[in-house]
């Protein structure tokens, strides 16, 4: 069974490199960021499904991990 993990933050920083590390490892990566359309890094990995979050919108945090759940 493969793993599935959610991330937050994954624009930047160490979020994109725990979704980039999580990946390689062959893992599922749900990655999140308030604006998706314009990372071009992560799509390149077919096992990272990127989804639309500002964890300040508690609207966009149910959306967000309901969209990842029907992912993954």
């Amino acid at each position: 069974m493969i793993k599935t993990v959610f991330i937050t933050g994954t624009s930047s920083g160490l979020g994109k490199l725990t979704a980039i590390r999580f990946a390689k490892l062959g893992w599922n990566v749900a990655a999140t960021m308030r604006t998706p359309e314009k990372e071009t890094e992560l799509t390149a990995y077919g096992n990272i499904k990127i989804f639309k979050l500002d964890v300040t919108k508690v609207e966009q945090v149910q959306s967000a991990a309901d969209q990842a759940v029907a992912a993954f």
